[in-house]
């Protein structure tokens, strides 16, 4: 038997699950702060005498050098996390492989962020 409800009635309370917003607006922030803190931390690195092996080090172990770069580091995993999972929920098809592809996505983002972390830390000891 044909439907008599017209196709916008036929979609009501189909559409969005009301969590665009909040991705949409975190990956602005989160490009934003980039925008911001990106060139500062260029600029500061490229005038810490980078080249030279010894003056990279002692600009990660100082607590401004290694304070900029982590915020640098977690600011860029986190807005390529965003993009990369918009990227997976808009082209990837298959239920199974997007969710095994966003899960290795945050996986993946946390990991790099502790092992970048972790490298600080180690600058900074002098280990």
């Amino acid at each position: 038997m044909k439907s008599m409800m017209t196709p916008a009635k036929r979609t009501n309370r189909l559409g969005s699950a009301k969590s665009g917003t909040h991705h949409f607006i975190t990956q602005r922030v989160s490009s934003v702060a980039l925008a911001i803190v990106l060139p500062i931390f260029v600029i500061c690195f490229a005038f810490s005498g980078a080249p030279d092996a010894d003056a990279a080090r002692a600009w990660f172990g100082a607590p401004w050098g290694a304070i900029l770069t982590l915020i640098t580091m977690a600011a860029t995993l986190y807005h390529m996390r965003l993009g990369l999972q918009v990227v997976v929920e808009d082209y990837i098809s298959g239920s199974t492989l997007k969710f095994t592809l966003l899960i290795a996505n945050t996986l993946i983002t946390y990991g790099l962020m502790l092992a970048g972390a972790y490298a600080l830390i180690r600058l900074a000891l002098g280990n």
